[in-house]
């Protein structure tokens, strides 16, 4: 009867609370049945079954009867009105076990429909709470348990195998391997090693480590999830806002058709038991109780959804967006050939690009520094410095003014490119006081379920399969015919992205937009739904999209978008269940096919079937 799932933040104090109230109903129901009793045991003395029956109906109906006056005076309508008004009018009719017994199975039925939403807030708290209660701090050589609440930034920590992981650290002294499935859903441990972050909640299974705090509590990458589901549990999807809606005119019909079959048949037992069938439990339970079945099953998977109302707009998905770099690939670039075309030794080549890109923060840029390292390459500090977003850099080095990046790029600057090469990887070209001097050529290492990913995509009926990517159109035919898209486009500026996923929606389709979160996150807030990969400890990531990925896996796209489907058709199966069993129910209810008692009955069977209907989504696995 209660319009609404509950979202517990406490949840064994909420769970206290049913225990209550479920031995208040049982009490009741214990006085209602006493009724019967009596009426066989005393048949010459009618009162004390009559009293038995009226304490029973009193005790199961006053909380309700009083939740619903304080709707009426608040405007706070949850349809328990229209149950109040059937224990009323039985009461006032003086049919005081009809009351009873009709109070007691509507009591019951609300309680069981509290537990089962109860019991998948459970599921995922229980996903969640893998924070252990106590942590082994070291402090001057010396370790002690303290709470983990107690921790600060900055403390060393000793984690033992077999141990969850307190905090969100850095390893500082040995190694190990980590189960993350409780954050990313994937059940391969992972190996770490000094300088590696771990995570709360995450398990240490083979070393014994020394970590140091980095982030504890809500700010943990736990602690930010957590918070993601229960915020995510709070919103609202349309077709649930719009039921919602109409709560004001439903009762008015609702009894204005109690009020024809009382006028008509003149029989106040199915004008009861009209309105009974009418609360409309199981329509209002058809999209949360599936709401919640979702998220519990995506969190599972490690797939974090902040917004409810995207589970039903990713069933529209129609246009799959992906970004290349650190999502179709693993972001690790690696350098594959040096390329000089003047007397210039290759390490000397090295030296200087590394040396002018010694403070950039491009993945490439990154790639050509750790070569360095590993040649033995001495570095110095650039004179000048000046980076063009997604075409070059400028500077001087030695004395020498340089120009490293696109073709295209070193062109704008007057320089003129010559030799011939056979691109299959990234190329970054190099200028050295007007001069070209040769190409260094880096590339990126594809995912290995990239092409089952494209291949899901395209049994789910995706229309448009799109590869964004910023490298020339060879490297990005390559890769696309590679992971299996149709359709790509190369050479690609941040500001080009945006335009794409917004000329996309002008023409009609839904567009989920996937990336790193980090160097695309406009276009993935452009798109109907984002979806950032790899969140599992960056902030960004999960702050920039709508959907936070916490694994690299990219399969979890077609697992969601499969995921939204099955929900959004369960929903819109629940509403029809919901509706049909009020209808039929009013049907029966009109032609005195069902008194009150079996019209209570009926109505927990339609919402007992819309519970068990969702609950079909908990199984869900894959496409």
């Amino acid at each position: 009867m209660q319009a609404e799932l509950y979202h517990p933040v406490h949840f064994h104090e909420e769970e206290s609370h049913l225990v209550r109230s479920l031995l208040i109903t049982l009490t009741g129901g214990i006085l209602i049945f006493n009724a019967f009793i009596a009426t066989r045991l005393f048949p010459d003395s009618p009162l004390i079954s009559e009293l038995s029956a009226l304490a029973g109906a009193l005790l199961l109906g006053l909380p309700m009867i009083v939740k619903s006056s304080k709707g009426f005076f608040t405007g706070g309508l949850r349809l328990t009105e229209l149950a109040s008004i059937a224990v009323l009018a039985c009461i006032a009719l003086g049919d005081y076990k009809t009351a009873g017994v009709v109070a007691f199975i509507l009591v019951l039925g609300e309680l069981l429909e509290h537990r089962t939403a109860l019991g998948a807030q459970e599921a995922i708290e229980s996903l969640l709470k893998l924070t252990p209660p106590m942590a082994h701090i070291v402090r001057d050589g010396e370790e002690k348990d303290i709470l983990v609440k107690e921790l600060k930034s900055k403390d060393i920590i000793r984690i033992k195998p077999g141990e969850n992981i307190p905090a969100d650290a850095v390893i500082v002294q040995g190694d190990t391997s980590v189960n993350e499935a409780s954050i990313t859903g994937e059940s391969f441990p992972v190996d770490k090693q000094k300088g590696d972050r771990i995570f709360e909640g995450t398990n240490n299974i083979t070393g014994a480590i020394l970590a140091e705090v980095e982030k504890i509590g809500e700010d943990t990458t736990l602690g930010k999830v957590k918070q993601l589901i229960l915020e995510a549990e709070k919103t609202r999807i349309p077709i649930m806002s719009l039921i919602e809606k109409h709560v004001y005119w439903y009762i008015p019909v609702i009894l204005m058709t109690a009020a024809l079959i009382l006028f008509f048949t003149r029989d106040a037992s199915r004008s009861i038991s009209s309105i009974i069938v009418g609360v409309p439990c199981a329509l209002l339970l058809a999209t949360p109780t599936a709401i919640i079945a979702v998220l519990s099953v995506a969190a599972r998977k490690g797939v974090m959804i902040k917004e409810a109302r995207k589970i039903e707009i990713a069933a529209e998905i129609d246009a799959v967006v992906f970004d290349k770099t650190g999502t179709l690939t693993t972001g690790e670039l690696r350098v594959t050939s040096i390329n000089p075309v003047r007397e210039i030794s290759p390490d000397k080549l090295i030296y200087y690009v590394a040396t002018l890109e010694k403070h950039s923060l491009h993945p490439v840029a990154r790639a050509i520094r750790e070569l360095a390292v590993k040649a033995n390459v001495k570095l110095t500090e650039p004179e000048e410095f000046k980076e063009t977003g997604g075409r070059g850099v400028t500077g001087k080095v030695d004395g020498k003014k340089l120009i490293v990046g696109r073709e295209s790029y070193l062109k704008e600057n007057k320089i003129e490119i010559s030799a011939q090469r056979k691109d299959s990887g990234s190329v970054l070209h190099i200028a050295m006081d007007g001069q070209y001097y040769g190409w260094i050529q880096v590339e990126d290492q594809m995912r290995i379920e990239a092409k089952e990913t494209t291949e899901q995509l395209k049994k789910l009926g995706i229309k448009k399969l799109i590869m964004l990517t910023g490298d020339t159109k060879e490297v990005a035919q390559k890769i696309a015919q590679e992971s299996g898209f149709e359709e790509v486009v190369a050479e690609c500026l941040p500001e080009t992205k945006l335009e794409i996923v917004e000329g996309l929606q002008r023409k009609g389709y839904h567009v989920v937009v996937i990336g790193d979160g980090i160097n695309d996150a406009p276009a993935l807030a452009a798109g109907d739904i984002g979806i950032a990969m790899g969140a599992m400890g960056s902030d960004v990531a999960i702050n920039s999209a709508s959907i936070a990925l916490m694994s690299n896996d990219l399969r979890r796209v077609p697992f969601f978008i499969s995921l939204s489907r099955l929900a959004h058709k369960i929903i819109y199966q629940n509403i029809a269940l919901g509706g049909a069993f009020v209808l039929v129910g009013l049907a029966l209810a009109g032609m005195g096919i069902v008194n009150p008692i079996v019209a209570a009955l009926y109505h927990e069977v339609g919402s007992l079937v819309v519970i068990l209907n969702s609950a079909r989504i908990v199984k869900f696995e894959s496409i």
